[in-house]
């Protein structure tokens, strides 16, 4: 199949965007949400390593790319819609920006928020110095 047909399946919106969940292949863990863009999804397909668009920095960010976190792609899936993929990926090490192994840390228990994961290691850890913007979705 051709990264063409690939992306007639996906309904990127106005910005020419779709919203990826990213998964742990062999657990089912729900890692992160991030964006992609064509070039993204392209770079994803082409080198096995998950490259998301930031809106942020408009551009590509490829995970890993300053904390060594990397994702590496074992399936794209595309859901009924067309408007949301789901990514089957080989987490290294954690994937939120925390330091948590996943981004969906806190939950809600009628009063507010509760953590329900530790951080596994410190943004200083991942990027090198304190008072690092971490990167962003």
């Amino acid at each position: 199949m051709t990264h063409d047909a690939i992306f007639g399946q996906i309904a990127f919106d106005a910005r020419g965007l779709v919203p990826a969940i990213a998964q742990q292949h062999n657990t089912g863990e729900v890692l992160m949400m991030a964006w992609m863009n064509r070039e993204a999804v392209a770079e994803t397909l082409s080198t096995g390593r998950v490259c998301y668009y930031s809106r942020s920095r408009g551009g590509l960010w490829r995970k890993g790319e300053s904390s060594g976190q990397t994702q590496r792609l074992i399936e794209l899936r595309v859901d009924c819609d067309g408007d949301t993929l789901l990514l089957l990926v080989d987490q290294q090490g954690v994937a939120c920006h925390t330091g948590r192994r996943d981004c969906f840390y806190r939950a809600a228990d009628g009063e507010g928020w509760r953590e329900v994961s530790a951080p596994r290691v410190t943004p200083e850890a991942l990027y090198g110095h304190s008072g690092h913007s971490a990167p962003a979705a």
